[in-house]
């Protein structure tokens, strides 16, 4: 059921994730293509927003600051799963590196993650998911009491 909590959170993790992604683009180096990653992760936060955050309001303002940062921490997750499964998929394409071998390529899917996850670290990328994530919480809170 459509709420104005959900929308307001829909629109607040869109805007998070692509703040954070575009917070994690320094990290990737020089001559990496970022391509869509920006809108990509603004349409995770999105769907995260409106699916997560949206859903877990109305339990007042101390648990809505957890669960926006439960919202971050989801939206993270998923983008390094989605961003990683497309680096394999790109290195597979491009030159053949898993052979016949498909359980390679998904456990490379893993170090990709990790490898990516170990890159996010970083002073930016948490400030934003973190403040933004309890940012976004509090303000969805307030929406669901406000707006019904």
């Amino acid at each position: 059921m459509p709420t104005a909590a959900k929308l307001v959170a829909a629109l607040w993790f869109a805007a998070l994730g692509w703040l954070a992604a575009n917070a994690h683009v320094p990290a990737l180096g020089e001559n990496a293509s970022v391509g869509w990653f920006r809108e990509l992760s603004g349409l995770l936060g999105l769907l995260v927003g409106w699916r997560v955050m949206g859903n877990l309001a109305g339990a007042g303002y101390v648990d809505a600051i957890g669960s926006g940062l439960r919202s971050s921490v989801t939206l993270a997750v998923l983008a390094l799963l989605l961003f990683s499964a497309y680096l394999m998929v790109m290195k597979s394409m491009g030159s053949n590196a898993y052979g016949a071998d498909p359980m390679v390529a998904v456990l490379d899917v893993f170090r990709i993650l990790l490898d990516q996850a170990r890159r996010m670290l970083t002073v930016g990328v948490l400030g934003v998911l973190g403040l933004g994530g309890v940012a976004g919480g509090v303000v969805t809170e307030w929406a669901k009491r406000h707006w019904r």
